[in-house]
């Protein structure tokens, strides 16, 4: 019997409960004094569980469709754990981001560094820069704990290393790059690691053959997944500017901050001079009257009969999702005899993911 959303996602937040007090006890065995694990406790509470989930979801339900059969017990605390991790590194780079962003609000609340009291123990301020440091460094506690023994321990070592460093390449465009250079190269690694950390844990070999034909597996999933990945990123820019807080969960700042985001770079591509100049008086100009710049650029973005970015990113949307679909359908899939085998790519797992993403709010 299929499981319900609801149930998936309780059935997830459990995992994080035993890696938690996993955690805790880790930070006690260590010593740390009673306030010290209190904070750290909040810190992993207010920051990690609080979003969509669908990262470290999506890890366990890449294992069970590539498996293809439900999971043991051990296997779904496994991919479940690896979903946490996924989680966790968003938390790192979330953190740490909105301290850079000066951003106001993330998941609905107040942005973790702007907290004004932990449990009596102060606020948080600049503290959130090492509690980044320490939402980072427990997904290595826990691979060694969990993973150690594991054959493909190394390459989720390395898959966690380079999402990290890449994100920070990207994070440091993003903080120095002006519009007007119309580029825009953050790397959209961290739903690209999900799946692979999926496939790793299924087993699936670097190479294999169908029919004869060799297939590189996990440059296959590359194909799809970097489009998808940044068919994910445009998204994010495009609700920045168009989602209300309600909506996702935070206020967007692309506008006022500057950012080198796809609505402002398809203003750029396809606005009048009129328009750009529009652009270069008001986008990420800060100061008493920044609200009234951002709503100028926000009523340019808007205009039915001018950009309308609105109907530009449906167009592109519809235009993506059709290309990954067909990407997705040339995926070569294990001939009958060899269905049951958990170690072979599967057009459903690409597709499960792509769903995820398609038309999303927040």
């Amino acid at each position: 019997m299929a499981i319900s959303k609801a149930d998936k996602r309780n059935k997830f937040l459990a995992v994080f409960e035993r890696i938690r007090e996993e955690l805790i006890d880790h930070m006690k065995s260590e010593n740390m004094p009673e306030d010290a694990v209190t904070w750290f406790n909040e810190n992993l509470v207010y920051n990690v569980p609080g979003g969509k989930l669908n990262r470290g979801i999506s890890v366990v339900d890449t294992v069970t469709i590539l498996l293809n059969r439900p999971l043991t017990d051990d296997e779904y605390f496994k991919a479940a754990l690896l979903g946490w991790c996924i989680e966790l590194l968003q938390a790192f780079f979330l953190v740490s981001d909105d301290m850079m962003d000066a951003s106001i609000s993330r998941r609905g609340q107040p942005c973790w560094y702007r907290v004004h009291d932990v449990k009596g123990l102060g606020k948080v301020h600049n503290i959130a820069i090492n509690d980044s440091f320490m939402l980072e460094g427990a997904i290595y506690h826990l691979l060694k704990t969990h993973f150690r023994r594991e054959s493909y321990y190394v390459d989720l070592l390395e898959l966690f290393q380079e999402v990290t460093y890449k994100t920070e390449m990207g994070q440091l465009v993003d903080l120095i790059t002006a519009p007007e250079d119309n580029i825009d190269i953050r790397k959209y690694s961290l739903d690209k690691h999900t799946f692979i950390l999926a496939m790793r844990m299924c087993g699936v070999p670097d190479v294999y053959e169908i029919n004869g034909k060799t297939i590189e597996a996990y440059k296959e999933a590359d194909r799809i997944l970097i489009p998808m990945g940044e068919f994910f990123q445009v998204q994010d820019d495009y609700l920045d500017y168009h989602g209300t807080e309600a909506e996702i969960g935070k206020i967007g700042t692309d506008i006022v901050d500057g950012k080198c985001s796809w609505c402002v770079c398809t203003a750029l591509t396809y606005g009048t001079e009129a328009q750009k100049q529009l652009l270069y008086e008001n986008y990420g100009k800060k100061g008493a009257d920044q609200a009234v710049r951002e709503q100028a650029v926000k009523d340019m973005y808007n205009d039915e009969q001018g950009l309308n970015i609105p109907r530009r990113y449906e167009e592109y949307q519809k235009k993506a999702v059709a290309e990954i679909n067909a990407m997705i359908d040339q995926v070569p899939e294990p001939e009958a005899h060899e269905a049951g085998k958990g170690n072979r790519l599967r057009r459903d797992a690409f597709r499960a993911f792509l769903s995820k993403i398609t038309d999303r709010k927040a």
